[in-house]
């Protein structure tokens, strides 16, 4: 009897055993909603919100921001230091740090990462347009290294902001040896040192990573990540209610109510470093002008003509607020004493009048074909504004592409006017003003300014206030732009959003950034 139950007793610690094996085997997967799918994924080439969704997990730079904050602080460097005069930045990198295909991180892979951006030389110079160096690190004159762990970055000028620049996407580190690789087509097949791993990307569909085992910090809690796209709102809110996802972007306001009250979903939700604006193109020498547009008198006739407040309020439910600024109002350097253009049809009328256009003008109104964080329903308010503006005698016509062709031809100034918008990428209100409506920024085909808005006075305050380390005297200089911008009206700034993403009551520590940047390697699942 004694051996039978000595037997039974083996029998279940083994079947136990292999139970809890199995059960502790058990992978977590974590899939999350995206409203669109990547353009590409090299993080110095990119502009948009989806493909810098997916890198900023992929991808790590020297430093970053402090999660949930616009603090910096080291990453893949440890220190920096800073000559008296602005223009040297040496940074100390971290030992011990290995890219995802084995090779070392080290000053070579530093070097590499930015100077295939700045020289035109470079072998790998040409497979990319670069756009953000050109807007945000043109004033890097070199990248050397010092030693294996040791870079010295020299700048022209001052530039204020630099060290915020260095925590966003362009500056993230990638492996010179995986880039030699694949050459052209490296950017489908993303290396880099951070928390996550790339496995696969199916156009259109999904784009899969998993844990990186050989994480040099804190390693991450799920065992693989999928950004499932889903580009339909209503869509995205059902498959989380199915349990299809954990996660999902961009709810639909109607649906916050319905989301609210149920006790499976969780709401996170903050104000946004953002705004979302119409365009007018001012550029002569794109394919996209109309004559119109370069009327100031047209231009602030379009900022009449918008009832901005219907908009807010009947399209975004109170999950934004009226834009008046191209910077967003929790921002420092906002110009708060601006008086925004009223919805007055009547006076939009006797300017088109003024202008030469007393019956109006046909144009196109370009609107975006996915949610965005500063505009949920892009082709709602492009409904909208296509009514107010049919009652002032202009007859827009909607137009849309897919995401990575309405980029590109925004960018080549294809559009005579066009939603869009933007989400901070540094907290300075030089990534709104400089990169958004700066004459720099207005380059035919790699465009930031689409509205191709070219005036000498803002370009010289701009940089200016680049060039200044008193934060109290740049935000005067940022005031002024805005002054003039407003008297310009190359847009029709139309409204900050918070920032609200949808998650499963089981999903545990996602930190919401001011930048709206998305990181899973604190996220877990409960059971």
């Amino acid at each position: 009897m004694k051996k039978v139950l000595v037997l039974l007793i083996t029998v279940f610690m083994v079947v136990s055993l292999f139970a809890g094996c199995k059960q502790a085997a058990q992978p977590t997967t974590l899939v999350f909603a995206k409203a669109g799918d990547a353009v590409e994924l090299d993080p110095a080439d990119v502009t948009d919100g989806e493909s810098i969704t997916v890198m900023n997990n992929i991808f790590e730079g020297l430093v970053r921001y402090k999660p949930g904050t616009t603090e910096v602080e080291p990453w893949l460097a440890t220190s920096w230091d800073v000559s008296s005069d602005g223009l040297i930045w040496t940074f100390h990198l971290r030992q011990g740090v290995k890219f995802h295909d084995g090779t070392p991180f080290n000053a070579d892979a530093v070097v590499f990462s930015f100077e295939r951006q700045r020289d035109p030389n470079h072998p790998f110079h040409k497979y990319g347009k670069w756009e953000y160096w050109q807007w945000c690190f043109s004033e890097i004159s070199k990248t050397e290294k010092v030693d294996d762990y040791t870079v010295k970055i020299t700048l022209n000028h001052p530039f204020a902001p630099f060290l915020s620049t260095m925590a966003m996407f362009t500056a993230y580190i990638v492996s010179p040896t995986n880039c030699e690789k694949w050459g052209d087509q490296w950017f489908a097949h993303p290396v880099g040192t951070g928390p996550f791993k790339f496995v696969e990307w199916i156009k259109g569909d999904h784009i899969t990573l998993e844990k990186n085992p050989d994480y040099w910090g804190e390693k991450a809690k799920i065992d693989k990540l999928i950004f499932k796209v889903i580009p339909d709102a209503s869509q995205r809110l059902l498959s989380l209610q199915k349990g299809e996802v954990q996660g999902m972007e961009f709810p639909n306001p109607d649906d916050l109510q319905k989301i609210s009250q149920d006790s499976n979903l969780q709401i996170l939700s903050e104000p946004g470093l953002n705004v979302g604006y119409l365009a007018m193109n001012m550029g002569e020498d794109t394919p996209g002008f109309q004559k119109p547009f370069a009327d100031v008198r047209v231009r602030q006739a379009i900022n009449y003509a918008i009832n901005k407040k219907a908009i807010v309020d009947q399209l975004y439910k109170g999950t934004a607020v009226v834009a008046k600024n191209p910077i967003p109002p929790t921002l420092w350097g906002y110009n708060d004493s601006i008086q925004d253009y009223e919805y007055n049809p009547t006076k939009a009328k006797e300017l088109l009048k003024e202008a030469g256009y007393p019956n109006g003008f046909k144009t196109q109104l370009w609107a975006m074909p996915v949610s965005r964080p500063y505009m949920f329903d892009p082709q709602k308010i492009a409904t909208a504004i296509q009514a107010d503006l049919k009652a002032v005698g202009i007859d827009a016509e909607i137009v849309t592409y897919d995401w990575g062709t309405y980029l590109q031809k925004t960018e080549n100034g294809e559009h005579p006017m066009a939603l869009l918008g933007w989400t901070a990428d540094y907290a300075d209100p030089d990534d709104f003003l400089y990169v958004l409506l700066d004459s720099d920024s207005a380059t035919v085909g790699s465009a930031g300014n689409i509205a191709f808005y070219r005036n000498p006075k803002v370009h010289e305050l701009n940089i200016k206030a680049q060039r200044e380390t008193d934060q109290a005297k740049r935000a005067e200089l940022y005031k002024q732009v805005q002054e003039i911008v407003h008297n310009d009206a190359p847009w029709v700034p139309l409204a900050h959003a918070k920032q609200i993403l949808v998650f499963s009551k089981n999903v545990q520590g996602f930190v919401l950034y001011p930048t709206g940047d998305y990181h899973f390697e604190t996220v877990s699942i409960t059971k």
